[in-house]
């Protein structure tokens, strides 16, 4: 288990694991008034949280499925990656794809974190790449089943 400094400046608790399974820990709106999104409006959306990751560590922001699904709000970049060197308060980037308006409530849960290691790759140029059996082969290249 890693362990991840915080500040939360919102009027809510720290982010937690909702299960002893779960990847991800819920984010929530920190707003002093609602929010009204309309049909594919997007908005910047605050938590008043402020994390230091140590290095080899990223924060990936993913969308709510249940909000998604049900709701049509999810995140304008779909995954967003929060680096080990930003000090910034995280904002969450919210789209509404319904063709609905959808009102965003203080403490609502908008998205969830993810923390996760990585590796920084090193390039190595070459003239040939390794053969595959799948090539080049693209979207949609190994079949549907």
């Amino acid at each position: 288990m890693v362990k991840i400094q915080i500040i939360n400046k919102s009027k809510h608790d720290n982010p937690h694991y909702a299960t002893k399974g779960a990847a991800g820990m819920d984010i929530r709106a920190n707003i002093d008034t609602s929010i009204h999104l309309q049909s594919l409006e997007r908005i910047l959306v605050p938590t008043g949280l402020y994390i230091a990751l140590p290095e080899g560590y990223e924060a990936q922001i993913r969308p709510r499925s249940g909000l998604s699904i049900k709701k049509g709000i999810t995140l304008i970049n779909c995954v967003g990656t929060i680096d080990a060197d930003y000090r910034g308060e995280i904002k969450i980037g919210v789209v509404n794809l319904s063709n609905e308006a959808y009102t965003i409530e203080d403490g609502e849960r908008l998205a969830q974190m993810v923390i996760a290691q990585y590796e920084q790759a090193q390039w190595e140029n070459v003239e040939v790449l390794a053969a595959t059996k799948r090539g080049e082969g693209g979207f949609g290249s190994t079949g549907k089943k």
